[in-house]
């Protein structure tokens, strides 16, 4: 039953920080981010968030300092969408299994073009 209610929170928290982040935070070093994922410990203290961001690598890691930098902000601003009686603390994270699944994919286009010449 409980881990019915984290998979609820944990929702919530990913549409709720989407909102936030893109509507919310006016840093211009944020670039386009995507919330893809959030995990929430069972006890709701803490919530690690994934983000895919859309840029160099450069960006990336200036997008993250600046999201990194508004944490508190983001967080305050979750507490008063969500009725919590805690606001979790929010973990960044970089989710780079899109990456890998696109890489993943021109690798077997790549073998199957292969394939077909032969």
């Amino acid at each position: 039953m409980a881990k019915v209610r984290v998979g609820r929170v944990g929702e919530q928290i990913k549409k709720e920080l989407s909102q936030i982040l893109q509507s919310e935070l006016k840093d211009p070093r944020v670039g386009f981010i995507t919330v893809t994922g959030v995990e929430v410990t069972n006890d709701l203290s803490q919530a690690k968030v994934y983000l895919s961001v859309l840029g160099t690598d450069e960006q990336k890691e200036e997008s993250l300092k600046a999201i990194a930098k508004a944490t508190g902000f983001v967080r305050t601003e979750l507490g008063k969408r969500i009725r919590l009686r805690k606001t979790p603390e929010l973990l960044f994270q970089f989710d780079t299994s899109i990456e890998y699944g696109s890489r993943i994919d021109r690798l077997l286009n790549q073998i199957n073009e292969g394939n077909a010449n032969v």
